[in-house]
């Protein structure tokens, strides 16, 4: 089902309507830092610029284009309060406005919304703004939203496909540029819906044609290509939610004509590469990003070449990470890498023969991190499903070979989306 919106107006995102929102994001925007991060300079040869957007009150940059456009109402429109519909950091940003402003408004997210989402919305928002969670995607909060608009009167703030919100983004390329001293030669921008990449790319474009803009969307939802490809908006028939910062099943028309104008590339990254990026922005620099934060820097690996000895910003979208999917984060992280490998075993019928296996066939670095029988009464005649983690991908290989020359009847689940989905 698409989306019950239409942008049908025509592109007025320039220098100067970035400038006039300048003017109401700074009352409530952090004017976040451009840093410079050695790690990833030094791994990929090249001047790296992390843009903390994650830093923001609302830890996104959702914030300023939903202010911008809710200051932006009429008086009579503002006092009747607003109605939005949002997987997360949207919500978060038009909350926050809301009470900022002491007007009520109304937050439709998906069911799926992580907990941590959901708690720091009703915090920010207050008594004032009602949360409705309903659906299993961000489209199916859409739609919702979209019906309360026009049943009650309310004003609805897209969360990507308008003037306003595109302005709002649009204030991150003007900081970028205000803080550098000759201008970047790559600006990499998450897309979910376009709203970001759309305002970066107008203000950055529009003082240094010369920079190549970026998209990055996650392997799972790359709806932004799909339409560039097909030289329309369209509509994915499903979407992995993993990324749920920028799981949408269809971009804007406003954000999509403007993209297909001034990006210079997409790049799809793979959720689990989004996970290792994740776990590596921890370890080494002790920044939290979620994981649609994450996938400038993930995009990073696959531009290797391009990016060599220039100056590249990324910009971190948001670090609104619920510590409860760490866990699953580093579990597609590891078998993303090749590190973490699901195996169905049928063990001989024997005694002996589940410590033949610890001895003969895993290597010395080997570790079975999940094993369980599939049949939990009848364990003599039922497959395992085994899970081994290794230390280096390079030990794959001799770990089947071990399990060929053993002779054992296995399924490789990794390599089975099926099964592995509904098993592990």
């Amino acid at each position: 089902m698409a989306n019950e919106w239409n942008y049908s107006g025509t592109l007025t995102v320039g220098l100067t309507e970035i400038a006039q929102a300048q003017m109401h994001v700074k009352e409530v925007a952090a004017r976040t830092p451009l840093q410079q991060n050695r790690v990833l300079s030094e791994r990929y040869g090249c001047n790296v610029l992390l843009k903390r957007e994650d830093l923001q009150v609302v830890r996104s940059f959702k914030l300023r284009g939903a202010y911008h456009l809710i200051k932006s109402l009429p008086e009579e429109r503002l006092v009747r309060g607003v109605v939005c519909a949002s997987a997360g950091n949207h919500a978060q940003g038009v909350a926050y406005s809301c009470r900022t402003l002491g007007i009520p408004g109304k937050i439709y997210m998906p069911s799926t919304t992580p907990r941590q989402k959901v708690n720091q919305v009703a915090f920010f928002g207050g008594p004032d703004v009602e949360i409705i969670l309903t659906g299993d995607t961000f489209d199916d909060a859409f739609n919702e939203a979209i019906k309360a608009s026009r049943k009650d009167d309310l004003a609805f703030i897209h969360p990507f496909d308008d003037p306003k919100i595109i302005a709002g983004n649009g204030t991150i390329g003007k900081e970028i540029m205000e803080a550098v001293d000759t201008a970047p030669d790559f600006v990499f921008v998450t897309i979910g819906g376009g709203g970001l990449a759309a305002g970066v790319a107008a203000y950055v474009k529009a003082v240094s044609p010369t920079t190549k803009i970026i998209g990055i969307e996650p392997e799972g939802a790359p709806s932004m290509r799909a339409s560039l490809d097909a030289g329309e908006v369209q509509t994915l028939d499903t979407i992995d939610k993993f990324v749920d910062g920028a799981a949408v099943k269809r971009v804007g028309e406003l954000t999509f004509r403007m993209c297909r104008e001034m990006l210079d590339d997409i790049i799809i990254v793979p959720e689990g590469k989004a996970c290792t990026a994740m776990l590596d922005l921890y370890n080494e620099n002790a920044i939290v990003v979620e994981p649609a934060g994450s996938l400038p820097i993930a995009a990073l690996d696959l531009y290797r070449e391009q990016i060599a000895g220039k100056t590249v910003v990324c910009v971190i979208s948001g670090g609104n990470n619920d510590v409860d999917r760490m866990q699953e984060i580093k579990e597609r992280s590891l078998v993303f890498e090749g590190l973490k490998h699901y195996f169905m075993v049928s063990f001989p019928q024997r005694a002996g023969a589940l410590r033949e296996f610890l001895d003969e066939v895993l290597g010395p670095d080997d570790d079975i991190t999940r094993f369980e029988y599939t049949k939990k009464h009848n364990k003599d005649n039922g497959p395992a499903l085994v899970g081994i983690e290794l230390k280096n991908r390079q030990d794959y290989d001799p770990l089947v070979e071990r399990m060929n020359k053993k002779g054992l009847n296995y399924v490789e689940l990794n390599k089975d989306p099926v099964l592995f989905n509904l098993l592990i």
